[in-house]
């Protein structure tokens, strides 16, 4: 239905931000309608049935309603040009409204739980009919659907909101499972289950709503890029010559196609600066147009054809190969006076490293001076990676 609807209202010649605006105003108005119409059938059954779980499982629908709705003025306003007042536009509007969302599933969790522990300690018996199978079954087909448009458009559009929302629907279709067996259970047998499995339920809920809070908090609080993007940037960089390195890579993120990167490119410091600078240019553009990002590149000019210095590069790099794997060089430069030589250089250490500054820099001058001689001093500036380890 979907994507049938989408065929008719989404034009995909428009611009990409148009583009996911509209399928976002779309997925928002469908689940608004299918769950208002799932908490009519669902309510009308916990009613007939005294069922708490039923009632509870009918509200919840109500509430994915409210979040629907919460989803859709997220994307209208995640939509608004830049302004004075936010001139990187307001796209993470949409991981606020996510939030929201996952707010709203925590709420629903808790107050299941709170309904369902009452109806633990205090009993009733619970009717179960033919109507109430067709309810509860239709329910988990449509909740199913609803992951599945949800989850598929959330990742073709790169949507925390539209991806919290499929990981709602599908806990809703196993909440709802477990409703159902509980309802065939209590008619089959004498055993009252219905309060334990609504709490049962509301623990789905919960784990649904932790999981879809993580997922919207994660790039407000600032999560490294993917390593897809990263892989492209780095092809996209490194296919232009002179560019012999990049590091420092930062992609700044300011909601959903509204990305800005910085990074460093090691270029010959022979080279011819305009020409190098030129390169740059293109570079910054072939970035803008092939990934819709803003680029801002800073040139390092590094030593390319003295060999003694290429030595050196390549010892100090096995030192620190040697101290841990995962720790990388860039900027390394030699300075000489009359008495030594100073070793100049950066050193990236991602997080999952977990030796001190200290104990790092202390190690690699011990490891110079026994290997290269009292004659070579390291001046290193140690940084921590920005992008996924």
């Amino acid at each position: 239905m979907v994507t049938l609807l989408a065929g008719f209202f989404i034009k995909e010649k428009e611009d990409k931000a148009k583009i996911r605006q509209s399928y976002g105003v779309l997925c928002g108005l469908v689940g608004i309608f299918l769950n208002v119409l799932l908490f009519v059938g669902k309510f009308l059954a916990g009613v007939i049935s005294n069922s708490i779980a039923i009632t509870a499982d009918a509200v919840n629908n109500l509430s994915d309603a409210g979040s629907s709705v919460v989803t859709l003025l997220g994307f209208k306003l995640a939509g608004a040009k830049p302004d004075s007042e936010h001139p990187f536009g307001h796209g993470r509007m949409e991981y606020i409204s996510g939030l929201v969302v996952a707010a709203a599933i925590l709420l629903m969790a808790y107050e299941l739980i709170r309904d369902s522990v009452n109806k633990i300690l205090h009993p009733e018996e619970t009717e179960f009919s033919a109507l109430i199978l067709v309810i509860l079954v239709v329910s988990i087909l449509v909740k199913l659907y609803m992951a599945y448009y949800n989850r598929g458009i959330g990742k073709k559009i790169s949507s925390a909101a539209m991806k919290a929302t499929a990981t709602d629907s599908l806990s809703d279709a196993c909440a709802t499972t477990v409703v159902l067996v509980a309802s065939l259970v209590g008619y089959y047998t004498d055993l009252q289950i219905d309060g334990w499995c609504g709490v049962l339920v509301g623990l789905f809920i919960l784990y649904a709503g932790i999981r879809a809070a993580k997922e919207t908090l994660d790039p407000l609080l600032g999560q490294p890029p993917e390593k897809e993007l990263v892989d492209e940037i780095n092809e996209i960089v490194m296919a232009h010559e002179p560019i012999c390195g990049i590091h420092d890579l930062i992609v700044h993120d300011y909601g959903p196609g509204r990305q800005m990167i910085s990074l460093h490119a090691e270029v010959p410091a022979e080279g011819n600066i305009l020409e190098t600078h030129d390169v740059i240019d293109n570079v910054e553009k072939e970035l803008r147009e092939k990934l819709g990002c803003e680029a801002t590149i800073h040139m390092d000019p590094v030593v390319t054809k003295d060999e003694h210095i290429r030595e050196l590069k390549v010892s100090i790099s096995a030192m620190l190969k040697e101290i841990d794997e995962v720790i990388s060089m860039h900027d390394f430069r030699v300075v000489t006076g009359p008495t030594h030589s100073n070793l100049i250089f950066d050193v990236l250490v991602p997080f999952k490293c977990h030796i001190t500054d200290e104990e790092l820099a202390e190690r690699l001058r011990i490891m110079v001076k026994e290997r290269l001689g009292d004659n070579y001093y390291v001046v290193m500036t140690i940084d921590r990676a920005y992008v996924a380890e």
